[in-house]
């Protein structure tokens, strides 16, 4: 057992260093027992840019899972509490179709196929390497947005959400990790009134504590780099509601 653990940290600390850019921003619920495997890979995911919540226990996670917005769930099968199976059998019986990524041991195979069999999404086999991790939930992301494309456009500006690039009239734009955030999510929905509590949930995670203001001064930061001189704003702010990307 002390040697499997010591694998498990040697194989995060390399792997957590990767630059490799995510398939996008996604939020992403982790249930896993394990405080060294689910805090490493936590640790690597946020690395990425990704929102991340965490859960120790199946009651826990299953909550959380019900109760947020999430793009992925990565789920131990053995959880305390409730068991990592019982938690995908209630999702999938209450309809939830968020992508589900099972972590199995080593012989676990009769619990990987009856995961599955479940309504899981795919499987890693403990201990795996992080870029492996990163590798089956871009393939995840891939497989539920279908064939849609990597790039985002809005008239001249582009968002490559496999590059992590920002483009405006072909010029790259330099985008921290929370304004590039808030421009996806208004790209995605462009030409739809966005709620300031979506922007949250999708740029903040667990271990950050939003105040009034932050998705203002998000706002605000954005549309310095994105606006141009003399023109109107490509963000409206919708009193009450929220911020729209509009077409120029």
């Amino acid at each position: 057992m002390r040697t499997r653990t010591r694998a498990l940290v040697v194989v995060f600390s390399l792997a957590t260093d990767c630059s490799g850019p995510p398939y996008a921003i996604m939020r992403i619920l982790i249930i896993e027992d394990s405080e060294i495997l689910r805090t490493n890979m936590a640790i690597g995911l946020r690395k990425q840019g990704h929102v991340v919540t965490e859960a120790a226990d199946g009651e826990d996670g299953l909550w959380r899972a019900e109760a947020g917005d999430h793009d992925l769930l990565v789920l131990d099968l053995g959880l305390p509490k409730i068991n990592g199976m019982v938690v995908l059998d209630k999702l999938r019986q209450d309809d939830m179709t968020t992508p589900v990524l099972i972590l199995t041991a080593r012989d676990g195979v009769d619990a990987r196929v009856a995961g599955l069999r479940a309504g899981a999404d795919d499987y890693l086999v403990k201990p795996f390497a992080f870029q492996e991790l990163l590798a089956r939930i871009e393939a995840l992301m891939r497989r539920s947005h279908g064939s849609a494309t990597n790039v985002l456009r809005t008239d001249d500006l582009e968002l490559d959400t496999a590059a992590r690039e920002v483009t405006l009239d072909g010029t790259a734009i330099k985008l921290a990790r929370r304004e590039y955030a808030l421009l996806e999510i208004l790209m995605r929905n462009a030409g739809a009134v966005v709620s300031r509590t979506d922007i949250e949930t999708r740029i903040y995670d667990d271990s950050v504590e939003p105040n009034s203001n932050v998705v203002d001064a998000a706002v605000s930061i954005l549309r310095r780099a994105i606006d141009k001189t003399g023109r109107p704003s490509r963000i409206d702010t919708k009193r009450g509601e929220g911020y729209r990307l509009r077409s120029q």
